[in-house]
């Protein structure tokens, strides 16, 4: 009876290890069909687009499972070496692990972010605002800020001479391309500056211009010689109230032709006047001129373009 009982317990255990044999043989196996991109009814290539076969696709861009004598996983490890030779030799974005997340992604994303050095660089520089040294660069000379107002002005001397409308004239002083002198012949005859000029006799209005060193891209100076003019935007000295004469209201795409018939209209928008009781002791001075215009842009500075409290002229 005994050995009856032996004979049934060791074929028990026989069958039992067989069953668990068999079982880790499938899950082996159905492992295997996985990382090669088995499908439903087949096993495809699981090697860069992962198509499965038959039924289905299977996992796209999984190496295949390989194991060491010991039976440990080794596709995790062959997947990191992979990944970091791509990203140390340029070789990013293909391959067998193109798609492979591991503990290297983050030098993936490095690597396709950065491309190239020198673009890398570029948009460092970029990003940073840092600006490339300028040793090589050659900063304008005074010698050519010269040139650059001798040639814009000779333009539009030449430019305004052929204008034959008689609307006004220029005339250099003592030859002076630096210096003109302006003759305004015309405003609108409807105004009362108009009607002055015709009543006292005045023919023109002369106005005077400076071009500074650094022109066109500092306004002229510009201030009115003869008749003494009350209003019109015209101060004391002969100043001219004018946003576009300030540093902050010019333009170096105006032209003296510009200048001339702005200030025409704003003569008499302002409603000036000839003052006829000028005595010579009154005439306008360049001193007086620049003061009064320094003035005038102090207290547009403070107040804006706009019309000043009476108490701040």
């Amino acid at each position: 009876m005994a050995a009856i009982l032996r004979r049934l317990l060791r074929s028990k255990n026989h069958h039992g290890e067989r069953g668990r044999d068999k079982n880790k043989n499938i899950r082996l196996s159905a492992s295997v069909d996985c990382a090669m991109g088995s499908g439903g009814g087949g096993t495809g290539a699981g090697k860069d687009a992962g198509v499965g076969g038959g039924g289905g696709g299977g996992v796209p861009g999984v190496p295949p499972v390989t194991r060491d004598a010991n039976g440990n996983n080794n596709s995790r490890i062959l997947a990191a070496g992979l990944e970091q030779a791509d990203a140390e030799n340029g070789n990013v974005g293909g391959g067998v692990n193109a798609n492979v997340v591991g503990p290297n992604k983050n030098m993936r994303a490095k690597s396709l972010d950065r491309g190239t050095s020198a673009d890398y660089n570029a948009n460092r520089r970029a990003s940073t605002g840092r600006v490339p040294p300028l040793d090589n660069v050659k900063m304008p000379t005074r010698e050519h800020a010269l040139q650059v107002r001798s040639r814009r002005l000779m333009r539009e001397l030449q430019e305004v001479r052929k204008h034959k409308d008689g609307v006004f004239e220029v005339d250099l002083v003592e030859d002076n391309l630096y210096e003109w002198n302006v003759k305004l012949y015309k405003v609108d005859p409807d105004s009362e500056f108009y009607q002055d000029m015709q009543e006292v006799g005045t023919e023109f209005v002369l106005l005077n211009l400076t071009f500074p060193e650094n022109f066109p891209f500092s306004p002229p100076f510009m201030r009115v010689l003869t008749p003494k003019i009350e209003n019109g935007y015209v101060m004391d000295g002969g100043a001219i109230c004018m946003e576009l004469l300030t540093p902050k209201g010019w333009s170096s795409a105006y032209t003296v032709e510009a200048i001339i018939l702005q200030f025409s209209a704003s003569l008499v928008k302002g409603r000036g006047r000839i003052n006829r009781k000028t005595k010579k002791k009154d005439t306008y001075t360049r001193s007086h001129a620049e003061a009064s215009f320094r003035n005038v842009v102090k207290t547009h500075e403070k107040y804006g373009w706009v019309t000043p409290p009476a108490g701040d002229g």
